[in-house]
């Protein structure tokens, strides 16, 4: 049985592909649309799942889209009865359903004998609960997602259990953490769709002097849930833009004038960060983290449960994800590489496939699901570049063997340069984690400068992460787990902590990857190598790109190679690597 999971009409539009409950194939739309989050149905995105499997549309049984028009129908109505919200609000929820409902015209489009299964509409938030349930190694576990919102609702939890997912308590519009943080990320000055991460970046650099006014924003409950202070707010009563001219996500202001008379007034963009954006980043993170562990406090008294899966676009707070057991009785935690909405097609198309009666058997372990390229469309890409190659000046070398490849890469990472790391199949989700990565010395403590003046040209405040081998975890940082998503923030001990400077943030922590031999030898044997030359189990990892989204094809990694500072460039066996002389004309 063929599903096509997708997630459509919306930032990070994606698809994926599910063989008899295996995952095959799974992408998001920018990374061949080179559009960051890029919006719409994701026909590029789907044609290299279908490729992947060597099948055409006819061959798909089922395709499941995660999002329901018809969910919470009552709930719509009456806050339309009650309110009388403005109309163009109405009229942009209206224009939104129709697209949803769209699919199926859609699917007809495609190349190939055409599509003749059944399209299921998935809740949003059942499709995030199964994202991370569903494909997690737990067969009992507590289960939340948390997001701006979704079919009129911006949070669920409850139980998994064997194949079947519990909801147990909802949050429902206009209420939203998602709402509060992408708000409060609009206030200080970063206005582009998913900016969050930057508010949470900048957070460590302030206190949370500013706590009291977002409990005025932001009110919990006993039970677990939360409310907004809707006079801060216009989603709920005006109309707030939301459009993806090019593909690209535009949201209009979702806070009210009255949230610059309680925190002063908005940064524009490129105006200075002071202390005071700083403080209000830091007590925003505060704030958050309050809501979300109560959630999760609340969930498990009453469930007794001590596993714990994760999912919504909030699930990529990964500074709050590393607290949950320090902060909770929770002790396991899952969530998956893709948490926000692009991970919504694969929950869609698992539910389908619950719901067909079959039981679970695939875990998502690793998050190498894109498209990989063997030794001949390399060969091929070089041969047609050879001018570009040697105007650039640099060398060509193939290298014998997998382990060679592995000590000279780690050698250049240990002699300070810049290394991007071309290898296997592209990552699901938001972060490199080892496939399409740049590579640097995390012992170096101007190495974050060094990225930043020659490729990434990014705020200062921003961490990189570090990539570290599985085993040694417990060495370097205060809790020892697996973390092979990139999706939790550990603190690194004070000991180690001069030691590796360039992953380090400037409150102690690190938002690590933990990598595996089996799941990517590749990777591990680099930085195996690494260990041995330095004594350190570690390197820097950051995303394969320069204000795009991550490269995806070798074409992609030698344009962002020739046009930045880079030294070396590493595609499957291939080292590029730049002359002194061009290096310093660079």
């Amino acid at each position: 049985m063929y599903i096509l999971g997708i997630n459509a009409y919306h930032g990070d539009s994606s698809a994926c592909l599910v063989r008899d409950g295996q995952l095959v194939a799974a992408a998001e739309e920018e990374r061949f649309r080179r559009v960051k989050h890029w919006a719409g149905f994701p026909v590029r995105a789907i044609g290299y799942c279908l490729a992947e499997a060597g099948i055409e549309p006819a061959a798909l049984d089922h395709v499941a889209v995660n999002s329901d028009p018809n969910a919470n129908m009552l709930r719509r109505l009456a806050h339309v009865a009650l309110s009388r919200p403005d109309l163009r609000l109405l009229v942009d929820r209206l224009r939104n359903r129709k697209r949803r409902a769209s699919a199926a015209a859609e699917l007809a489009q495609l190349p190939g004998a055409p599509f003749r299964g059944e399209v299921h509409a998935v809740e949003h938030h059942l499709a995030h609960l199964a994202s991370c349930f569903l494909v997690s190694p737990f067969t009992r576990a507590a289960a939340v997602s948390v997001d701006g919102f979704g079919d009129f609702a911006s949070g669920a939890w409850g139980v998994g259990e064997g194949s079947a997912i519990d909801i147990r308590s909802r949050v429902y519009f206009p209420h939203s953490l998602g709402i509060f943080y992408q708000a409060v990320t609009q206030y200080l000055g970063f206005p582009n769709y998913g900016d969050e991460y930057k508010v949470m970046g900048l957070a460590p650099y302030g206190r949370p002097t500013r706590l009291d006014a977002m409990r005025d924003i932001v009110r919990l409950n006993a039970d677990g849930t939360y409310a907004l202070n809707l006079r801060y707010f216009r989603h709920h009563r005006e109309h707030v833009a939301y459009s993806w001219d090019g593909g690209s996500p535009q949201v209009g202001d979702l806070f009210s004038p009255a949230l610059e008379e309680l925190l002063g007034p908005r940064r524009h963009r490129d105006a200075p960060l002071g202390d005071e954006h700083r403080d209000i980043a830091a007590s925003a993170q505060a704030m958050y983290e309050e809501a979300f562990f109560n959630i999760l406090i609340t969930l498990q008294e009453r469930t007794g449960l001590t596993d714990l899966a994760i999912a919504g676009g909030c699930g990529m707070n990964s500074v709050a994800n590393g607290k949950v057991r320090r902060k909770t009785p929770f002790r396991r935690l899952y969530v998956q590489s893709a948490a926000g909405d692009a991970g919504g097609a694969i929950g869609a198309a698992m539910v389908v496939w619950q719901r067909s009666g079959r039981a679970r058997s695939f875990v998502m372990d690793h998050a190498y699901w894109g498209p990989q390229f063997d030794a001949a469309a390399v060969a091929g890409l070089l041969a047609d570049r050879k001018d570009d190659i040697a105007q650039a000046g640099c060398t060509v070398e193939t290298i014998a063997s997998e382990s060679d490849l592995c000590r000279r890469t780690a050698a250049a990472v240990a002699d300070g340069q810049v290394v991007g790391w071309f290898q296997g199949r592209m990552e699901w989700g938001p972060r490199a984690l080892g496939n399409r990565s740049i590579l640097g010395d995390p012992r170096r403590a101007d190495m974050k400068d060094i990225l930043n003046l020659k490729i990434k040209r990014r705020e200062s405040f921003r961490p990189f992460a570090p990539s570290v081998l599985e085993n040694h975890v417990g060495e370097w940082f205060e809790e020892d787990d697996a973390v092979p998503f990139m999706m939790q923030v550990f603190q690194i001990r004070a000991e180690k902590r001069p030691r590796i400077p360039a992953v380090t943030h400037v409150d102690g922590s690190g938002r690590l990857q933990t990598v595996s031999a089996r799941t990517n030898p590749v990777y591990y044997g680099l930085i195996d190598a690494f260990r041995a030359l330095t004594g350190v189990p570690m390197v820097l990892n950051t995303s394969f790109n320069e204000n795009e989204p991550v490269v995806c094809t070798p074409g992609e990694a030698l344009d962002c190679f020739l046009r930045t500072k880079m030294d070396v460039l590493v595609i499957g066996r291939v080292m590029l690597r730049r002359t002194a002389s061009s290096a310093a004309a660079a």
